[in-house]
């Protein structure tokens, strides 16, 4: 499960004219409790959303618990200053996503995206895992599951869930730690590939005194194929659709000292407008940028492909200068019809997006969904079954 809310880089100053608003404010316009990514959070505990220098426009709350997906009621107050739920409470064992709009004095929109788990009763766990079911994802999407408790009886836990898919191919298991599990076929799928997730967890021993609880059947599809190569070197991206001819677009990478990790990365997260902190990545308070538009997530530790509307053009196709991230040309509040609105309203989460020619390392495989960076060997050398 791979998930996060704030992003994780934007530009870097280099020695030619960059246009950076350093008027932006830093306060927080939306407030979510719990917050971001909070794990066991308590069925009785405080949900709320608040805007105290704003007005909530709106609020959309799911609740994904035991393979289904329901709305969580709620309403916004008179004053437009907080929403919470409907009295009832908060599930066990059951993850919730939470996605914000508010406006500020000045009309301008801010938007969240945060995720929490709740708590799992003792002597119990689950495997929380990716993608979504019954969506349609791109070609290198990887199914990753994330354990709400360590796992050591690990070859028990990983007999107990059964890939496959139409057509079939052979599809093998890898462990990163204690409690995460990722399953992937030796290439990328082919489009129109139906994969079924069986889990038949329940009871099943996971460690001393934990036992599984979930016992269900999902899936998900696979759509069109589209792989994108950033050459960080050159400063572009060729984006390869479904066998039509290539397209390549001018970008910005990661500048020197933070440049772009090489490699083959996933885009598990999209957001048509992210919040860029560099206190979340190490980074100080260096920037703080709360309307990213066109945000795509490459890696956990916040490597991102998105619009960028605040370096001066000059910079897509002939200079690196951002704190990781791929740069794409956009506009503020995000232009659809930009270089990075079109691949942005084109991509799939389960797209690969692939680094060339960066002075990086190349990524880890356990950093978002990187497994295709290891070799079918290694990849299967990872499973707890020998």
């Amino acid at each position: 499960m791979i998930l996060a809310a704030l992003a994780g880089c934007t530009v870097v100053a280099p020695k030619t004219r960059l246009m950076v608003d350093d008027a932006r404010p830093t306060s927080e316009l939306i407030r979510i409790t719990p917050r971001d990514r909070a794990g066991n959070v308590p069925s009785a505990g405080r949900f709320e959303v608040r805007s105290p220098e704003g007005t909530l426009e709106r609020v959309t709350v799911a609740e994904f618990q035991d393979g289904a997906r329901r709305t969580v009621p709620g309403r916004i107050s008179g004053d437009g200053h907080s929403w919470r739920p409907a009295p009832g409470g908060l599930g066990l064992a059951a993850r919730y996503t939470v996605d914000v709009v508010a406006r500020d004095a000045s009309g301008h929109r801010a938007v969240r995206h945060s995720m929490f788990t709740t708590y799992v009763p003792e002597h119990r766990f689950l495997g929380y895992f990716t993608p979504e079911p019954y969506t349609t994802v791109g070609t290198g999407m990887i199914v990753s599951f994330a354990f709400s408790r360590p796992i050591t009886d690990r070859a028990a836990v990983e007999r107990a869930i059964r890939v496959t898919s139409r057509p079939p191919v052979e599809i093998a298991a890898h462990w990163f730690g204690s409690s995460r599990l990722d399953f992937r076929p030796r290439a990328y799928w082919k489009p129109g590939t139906e994969v079924t997730l069986d889990l038949r967890l329940r009871d099943v021993r996971g460690a001393q005194g934990v036992y599984g609880s979930q016992w269900k059947t999902v899936g998900f599809r696979v759509g069109r194929s589209q792989v994108s190569t950033v050459d960080a070197a050159a400063h572009t991206m060729t984006v390869v659709r479904d066998g039509r001819p290539p397209e390549t677009v001018p970008v910005t990478a990661g500048g020197p000292g933070s440049d772009t990790y090489n490699g083959r990365m996933v885009i598990t997260e999209k957001s048509p407008v992210t919040r860029m902190n560099g206190e979340t990545v190490g980074f100080g308070g260096e920037y703080d940028i709360s309307d990213v538009p066109h945000a795509m997530r490459l890696t956990a530790s916040g490597t991102f492909l998105h619009g960028n509307y605040w370096a001066d053009p000059s910079v897509f196709g002939t200079q690196n200068v951002s704190h990781g991230c791929i740069g794409l040309p956009d506009a503020q509040g995000g232009d659809p019809s930009s270089p990075a609105g079109r691949f942005y309203d084109t991509s799939l989460i389960g797209d690969v997006v692939e680094v060339v020619r960066s002075p990086e390392r190349v990524v880890a495989p356990d950093n978002g969904l990187g497994g295709w960076n290891m070799s079918w060997d290694q990849w299967r050398a990872g499973s707890a079954l020998g």
